[in-house]
């Protein structure tokens, strides 16, 4: 589709030229030879661009600006002026012309500001769309599940979202903190506002920060100019902090100092920089232990702690697995051009409820667009499941071997099936730690600890 773009001028030789040198460049272009006659045109069709002469006669071009502004304030105004100035241009700038040009103008210099204004309307189309797409996706309304337990979190979400509060969820991994966190920020005050979220348990210590803070030029070797950190870019939105347990010690620090104070300071900088965020942040171990054992910082706990939301496993709210089959059927459906799946046989379904699901939501999305993308027939059956839910032992028909009560060692017990699921767990991915903990639901520093704990081999995190 062509891009409609509007001249406006009085001088005539001058629309004819910009009308010929714009249809070579495959836009549509529509032009008046006054100001009333360019509002006239605002006002009665759509424009992608326009172009107008900062005084036509006695008339300022300074009103077709105005009006573009409130009939449509998506589309770029470019002024053309032959009393080109200083001040000229910072008062077009300021009443929001996207840019100006003095005459007489060189074809290269409009042609490169009409591309780089359509460019920019068009990355603001998106990015409106997008934002809509965010919000509807993330209202609390279009989170999955009619459980007890899942309704209680809702309405704590509605509520939480309204506040600044800052606000801590737990669960297993893959329970869905991520999704709740957006579902608080897009259902706050800040929703037109970015939300930026990192992996305290992803990168390395020095990385972490840099990602987190900021860098002035020189604060280490690779530092070869300034870089603005992942807050600075969040400001007057939200920040989630995913795994926040196993953020360093010397990062809770800085992080304390963004929840007491507002501000941080840039690795290698001295002065304080304010910023404006809500926090969230989330974690599958147990902080209480962390903070018994001095891996997290007690003052960084209860700042966190204001607002805790615990998400429950997937064991405990099966009554939800009908309705998310049929929401993550109906995505993969789409996802992979699937037009007669139209849900999911009794016998399949039945695996589902007894299956204690390790991985939570997240492992039974990934079951249902395997059994999307194999399967053949109207409904999703049990031969498109995987074999570990077929094959599964049910917990109840689990037998326990009868054991001399006087010589139990209970540490030493649990330390050994510590290390053979661990053991087991590095066997099938290979010796990739991050596999392996992400098999467990642990991250990769407790898998690394444990690892070193029981003096395992593993290949490096890939």
């Amino acid at each position: 589709m062509m891009n409609s773009i509007l001249v406006a001028d009085d001088e005539k030789s001058l629309r004819d030229f910009l009308v010929i040198m714009l249809k070579e460049e495959g836009y549509q272009v529509v032009t008046a030879s006054s100001v009333e006659k360019a509002i006239k045109q605002i006002h009665e069709n759509e424009f992608d661009l326009i172009l107008t002469d900062i005084r036509m006669g006695r008339s300022s071009g300074i009103d077709v600006l105005d009006a573009a502004k409130d009939a449509l304030p998506d589309t770029p105004v470019v002024m053309m002026t032959a009393y080109a100035s200083a001040e000229t241009a910072v008062i077009d700038m300021k009443k929001g012309a996207y840019d100006y040009i003095s005459k007489p103008f060189k074809i290269e210099d409009i042609q490169l500001i009409i591309k780089n204004a359509l460019d920019k309307r068009k990355l603001t189309a998106e990015n409106r769309l997008l934002k809509n797409t965010l919000n509807d996706r993330f209202q609390i309304s279009n989170v999955i599940g009619k459980s007890e337990s899942i309704k209680k979190i809702f309405d704590l979400v509605a509520k939480v979202a309204q506040s600044k509060a800052t606000v801590l969820i737990t669960g297993e991994s893959g329970t869905g903190k991520e999704l709740i966190a957006k579902a608080i920020h897009f259902n706050g005050n800040r929703k037109n506002y970015p939300f930026v979220s990192i992996n305290c348990g992803a990168m390395p210590e020095n990385l972490l920060e840099s990602e987190l803070f900021g860098h002035e030029k020189g604060a280490f070797t690779s530092a070869d100019s300034m870089k603005l950190g992942l807050m600075e870019s969040a400001n007057k939105g939200s920040f989630f902090f995913d795994e926040i347990g196993d953020a360093p010690l010397s990062t809770q620090v800085k992080l304390l100092r963004v929840l007491q104070e507002n501000e941080f300071i840039r690795l290698g900088g001295t002065q304080p920089i304010p910023v404006d965020l809500r926090i969230i942040a989330a974690t599958n171990s147990n902080l209480s232990e962390s903070v018994e054992n001095k891996s997290f910082r007690e003052d960084l706990y209860y700042r966190l702690n204001v607002i805790p939301i615990h998400l429950p496993p997937l064991r405990e709210r099966k009554e939800d697995i009908p309705e998310l089959v049929n929401h993550f059927i109906n995505k993969y459906n789409a996802r992979h051009n699937k037009t007669y799946i139209q849900g999911i046989d009794p016998d399949a379904l039945k695996v589902f409820e007894r299956y204690s699901w390790p991985g939570n939501v997240r492992e039974l999305e990934n079951v249902i667009e395997r059994a999307v993308v194999l399967e053949t027939e109207v409904n999703i059956r049990k031969v498109s499941l995987p074999d570990e839910l077929l094959g599964q032992i049910p917990l109840d028909k689990v037998s326990v071997p009868e054991l001399d009560q006087s010589n139990i060692d209970l540490e030493q017990t649990l330390d050994q099936i510590e290390k053979r699921m661990i053991a087991n767990a590095l066997l099938r991915s290979d010796g990739i730690i991050n596999k392996a903990a992400e098999a467990l639901n642990l991250s990769f520093r407790s898998m690394r600890y444990r690892i070193e704990k029981h003096k395992l081999k593993s290949k490096s995190k890939d």
